[in-house]
């Protein structure tokens, strides 16, 4: 399939995200196309093929379960059954369906499923890439609120001396999470990209030490 003809698809595509409706900030649309951007250039980078990474960046959000719900694991699982019927239903190519299928599955943290083609990598990265630099502050901070969570624990803001425990502090997250994805990327050009977003992330860090006042 080439690119002229994979653009035409993409918008039935992203008519689909778009239809869900109002979502939480942290998997709104600009998240889904931000990720879309970022796996065609990490896919482009690789060689991987476009026509499966594509749709199954497109839908790997389509079904959202509270970060709070038991069922947390299985949203991966419950998307990728939604975007095979909709494949299916808008007459997208039947042999591509089960690589879509496993790349949607595999790029959630939480469903913990090792991606095991070059696709489900690349999209798994992408995913992940928009969880760490400026936009995953943005998006740790806006889920936090969302949850009711302190931004930091005031007695201890950076757990030097406690557990840390980012169902109540959204900067103990960034230790629980983000730090962790970034180690744990596929591709040659996430890796680097995941190394400078960390950077950033630990420049706000140092930032917010400095303006708590903490060892001053």
């Amino acid at each position: 399939m080439n690119r002229s003809e994979l653009a035409t698809w993409e918008h039935k595509f992203r008519a689909r995200v778009a239809g869900n409706g109002p979502l939480d900030p942290a998997h709104d649309l600009e998240h889904v196309e931000r990720v879309v951007r970022t796996a065609e250039q990490l896919a482009l980078a690789e060689g991987a093929r476009l026509d499966v990474v594509m749709p199954a960046t497109w839908l790997h959000d389509l079904v959202i379960v509270a970060k709070t719900g038991s069922e947390r694991s299985l949203a991966s699982i419950r998307s990728a059954q939604e975007a095979d019927k909709f494949l299916q239903d808008i007459g997208y190519p039947a042999n591509l369906l089960t690589d879509i299928r496993h790349a949607i599955e595999a790029h959630s943290f939480s469903a913990d499923i090792e991606p095991v083609t070059l696709e489900a990598k690349v999209v798994q990265d992408a995913d992940r890439l928009d969880a760490l630099g400026a936009i995953g502050i943005a998006r740790a901070f806006a889920t936090g609120a969302r949850l009711g969570q302190q931004f930091y624990d005031p007695d201890d803001p950076f757990a030097e001396g406690r557990d840390l425990d980012d169902q109540k502090f959204t900067v103990d997250h960034f230790e629980v999470k983000p730090f962790r994805i970034a180690e744990r990327l596929h591709t040659e050009l996430a890796r680097a990209e995941g190394r400078r977003r960390i950077g950033t992330m630990r420049e706000f860090l140092a930032e917010l030490r400095k303006e708590l006042r903490i060892d001053s």
